[in-house]
């Protein structure tokens, strides 16, 4: 039908303005353009029948394994050997204090794979730290919660796998690696940031610790660094696959936090693992109901409508590109990723290859843009999430985080117009070859 497009969308957006579960929101009003080409019948079985194969995917096996791992790091005890590792290395700096939320952010993000958690892990902890070294409380809540969004790139990243499984075949092990460096700059933009608006602001630069105290802060954050060394290691090597890589991290993330750290004792293990049925249960749901809704839009081509009309814009594809970010940060806005990047790559992909992108390039570009979303009103999980834990409001958190938001568009340029960005790290791994 012409208009199955417009309905869909008007369908879609009227649902979530009436607080309908977003998963609702998308199978509903995936039925009902359904019904618009096929009969009633004929239209459930085919929801249905999509909604099973979207979840007909072994790499998918991966994010349960990634959740548990993280919901077990986020009450192992990681959180607090990290920024103190992170302390005892940048934390004399100007604006030390939110230096070491960044790193921190970054670190864990980097081992949960959780933007959420790393938000409540960290923040629970800095902002009342930061507050009582004579920072701003909301400022501090704006850093933690921009820097939490910075694990949604870097590995091990749920949020990749579903990419992967959407762009129909990009390598996960090479998006993976491909994440590090877009990854790490964004924490270094955060940074920069931070020391500038610590030292217009006059914070306080606490002292070096002793030698002996970063040894040891250093051998204390070792075993929950190592995670990293052994996920990436291995899959760099090929000596197991990410979801292998996945159930490897679920057995040494209980070692540490059991045997090592001993934060998490068998009594726990019961709500660990509620936890993560939980989450994952959320995040298939998404998965089966997005697959249907991109099912919908390739069979009444709006994929190819939408090419035609973004490469109608204009012959330069720096600004298309420009287009296509500015959309995916209002989506991001309103969307969460796991929707929106099952919805949006089978539509902008095609236009981002017409461009010489490739796949990998684009989907370092697409999580970026909707890592920005995360820590975005109206619908900002990690925004909200931060708020609660620092005690603040939106209207407060939103202008100190104005500069912040510029580190990241300005990161996210970067990524954008210099594929090598993305891309350089894992050809040379020998991961993808373009």
């Amino acid at each position: 039908m012409e208009y199955s497009g417009a309905v869909l969308l008007c369908v879609f957006l009227l649902l979530l303005v009436l607080n309908v579960p977003i998963s609702f929101s998308i199978g509903l009003a995936t039925l009902v353009t359904m019904l618009l080409s096929i009969d009633f019948m004929p239209a459930l079985a085919t929801l249905a029948q999509r909604m099973v194969g979207g979840l007909n995917s072994f790499a998918l096996l991966a994010i349960p394994f990634f959740v548990l791992s993280g919901v077990i790091m986020g009450r192992g005890g990681i959180a607090r050997r990290l920024i103190d590792f992170a302390m005892a290395y940048i934390g004399m700096l100007p604006g030390g204090l939110a230096l070491v939320n960044v790193a921190a952010c970054t670190l864990f993000g980097g081992i949960s794979g959780s933007a959420v958690a790393t938000t409540s892990a960290i923040g629970s902890f800095m902002i009342p730290e930061m507050e009582k070294k004579g920072y701003d409380r909301h400022f501090a809540t704006a850093v933690t919660t921009a820097s939490a969004t910075t694990g949604m790139v870097i590995p091990p990243s749920n949020i990749l796998i579903i990419f992967a499984i959407a762009s129909g075949g990009v390598s996960i092990s090479a998006l993976f690696v491909a994440g590090y460096l877009p990854g790490i700059l964004v924490a270094l933009a955060l940074m920069i940031v931070c020391a500038i608006f610590a030292k217009t602001r006059g914070y306080p630069v606490i002292a070096a610790l002793p030698l002996v105290e970063v040894i040891k802060r250093t051998w204390s954050a070792l075993p929950a660094l190592f995670l990293i060394v052994l996920v990436m290691g291995g899959i760099i090597s090929g000596l197991f696959t990410a979801t292998e890589a996945g159930a490897i991290a679920v057995v040494y993330s209980l070692i540490l936090a059991m045997g090592v750290y001993r934060q998490i004792g068998w009594r726990e293990l019961s709500s660990v693992l509620l936890k993560t049925a939980e989450v994952t249960s959320i995040v298939m749901m998404l998965i089966a109901v997005s697959s249907a809704m991109s099912w919908i839009l390739a069979y009444e081509n709006i994929p190819e409508k939408i090419t035609q009309v973004l490469l109608g814009i204009s012959d330069n594809p720096i600004i298309i590109l420009l287009v296509i970010n500015l959309m995916l940060l209002v989506v991001g806005a309103f969307m969460d990723m796991t929707p929106a990047v099952l919805i949006f790559t089978p539509i902008l992909l095609p236009v981002a290859e017409s461009l010489g992108m490739t796949p990998l390039h684009f989907g370092i570009m697409l999580v970026m843009n909707l890592s920005i979303g995360l820590c975005s009103p109206p619908v900002g999980s990690v925004l909200f999430v931060g708020c609660s834990v620092g005690k603040s409001s939106i209207a407060k958190v939103i202008p100190p985080l104005l500069p912040l938001y510029a580190a990241m568009f300005v990161v996210l340029m970067i990524v954008t117009y210099v594929p090598g960005v993305s891309e350089w790290l894992p050809t040379m791994a020998g991961l993808y070859n373009q």
